[in-house]
């Protein structure tokens, strides 16, 4: 089989793993996307020995996978950017011990992780968005607030 056509084939491979759901952090995709590249190489510069071209497809996929980490670590920092009205959401279901529930937050239902697990949130109560990581939104209780929107100060 030539080169070319049996990266193509690899890469092929690796893609519908990750199409599949069997790649969890990214590495099968930028495998195969690595490996779609590899082949454009190969038949560019067809003097390229076997181990030249596994060499560059290591060294291509470690440094993609490098950046896609790096990438998805400054996703996860950065916090929600909220207008002073948009900061509010509710609690659809009730934050248990673990800190760990759903809210309702500009119209959309969200995972969300309770910042003061000590304080409970019952459904219905009000919680503040104080920012977001990766899919979860990190909340706190509202000042002064019950379930039924009364103060209690």
């Amino acid at each position: 089989m030539a080169p070319p056509l049996l990266w193509f084939l690899s890469a092929v491979v690796l893609l519908l793993l990750a199409l599949l759901g069997a790649d969890n952090d990214g590495l099968l995709l930028v495998a195969g996307l690595c490996g779609l590249l590899l082949t454009l190489v190969v038949i560019a510069l067809p003097p390229l020995t076997p181990v030249a071209q596994v060499l560059l497809f290591v060294a291509l996929v470690v440094g993609g996978y490098a950046l896609l980490r790096r990438w998805a670590r400054r996703q996860r920092e950065h916090p929600v950017s909220v207008s002073a009205a948009a900061e509010r959401a509710e609690v659809i279901s009730g934050f248990e011990g673990d800190g760990q529930g759903r809210v309702r937050w500009q119209g959309q239902s969200w995972a969300a992780v309770n910042l003061q697990p000590e304080t409970a949130l019952p459904a219905g109560s009000e919680v503040t968005v104080m920012g977001r990581d990766g899919t979860s939104l990190q909340v706190i209780p509202r000042r002064g607030r019950t379930p039924q929107g009364a103060r209690h100060d």
